[in-house]
């Protein structure tokens, strides 16, 4: 049996501005009350819209997949994933060592990164319940599909949250391990990936009419934070940020890098 041993944990925290109406969709149970096609997804107890986690970490993971040209070959639900199908493949993948493989696969290794679900900030409740916005925290946008043979109207309405909105603090955890198959300056290096799934979002979209306007996102005050796994303390060491932008940490990458080596004692 393979041994795998955890030495340390980096920590990601940021907002997410909006900058167009971010429109990330829900169960459309009951929608017919209010007579919206499709609706966001909100948080059960506060009834306030969220990012899930799922959906911030796939755009990443789609993007970085493209940015890479990895082969879309392994089918999730109606979509389909980059997933390396052989093990050399698999020990020199940035985006399957850091995003994960299905269970099945037998030469897999720990997840990476973890993403956590992201609410909006007290800030941005407070400011959208003052807004009196046309369902609560949200706008509702109204768009008209033409059919292109009779050229009949087909107006559909859609549920966004409003430009402005800021969610936060976004959190993602990103695992670095020792052992038989795995290599912890190999998971330093491949923190990159991180790096570059956030800035190909800003360019993208997340959610979905993203081609239609909407999905626009900002990162915002990100900052770094460390956990070295013995001792292994209750909150991490902040040792990088806050960046008031992706550009201001990308000035900073290689010298976060280089702290990270250290403080695990990785240094070359």
């Amino acid at each position: 049996m393979a041994e795998i041993k955890l030495i340390g944990r980096v920590f990601f925290e940021f907002s997410l501005k909006a900058l167009s109406g971010l429109a990330i969709g829900g169960s459309d149970v009951g929608v017919e009350i209010g007579g919206v096609d499709r609706t966001v997804i909100r948080d059960k107890l506060t009834n306030q819209p969220y990012i899930p986690g799922s959906s911030l970490r796939g755009k990443m993971r789609s993007l970085t997949e493209k940015y890479r040209g990895l082969p879309q070959n392994q089918p999730i639900g109606q979509a389909k994933i980059h997933t390396c199908k052989r093990e050399e493949d698999y020990a020199i993948c940035e985006v399957c060592r850091t995003y994960g493989v299905p269970a099945e696969v037998k030469f897999n290794t720990p997840t990476r990164l973890i993403v956590r679900d992201v609410p909006l900030t007290s800030e941005s409740v407070r400011q959208l319940r003052d807004a009196h916005t046309d369902l609560p925290f949200t706008e509702v946008k109204t768009e008209v599909a033409i059919d292109r043979v009779t050229s009949v109207a087909n107006p559909r309405q859609f549920e966004r949250v409003p430009a402005g909105a800021i969610f936060g603090p976004a959190e993602m955890v990103y695992s670095i391990y020792s052992g038989d198959t795995c290599d912890p300056q190999q998971d330093v290096q491949f923190l990159d990936v991180v790096f570059t799934g956030l800035k190909l979002l800003e360019d993208d979209y997340l959610g979905g009419l993203g081609s239609r306007g909407s999905g626009q996102v900002r990162v915002e005050n990100v900052r770094i934070g460390l956990k070295v796994a013995e001792p292994y303390t209750a909150e991490p060491e902040w040792i990088a940020g806050p960046f008031d932008s992706l550009a201001a940490l990308e000035a900073e990458k290689e010298k976060i890098l280089k702290t990270i080596r250290r403080r695990l004692g990785l240094a070359q």
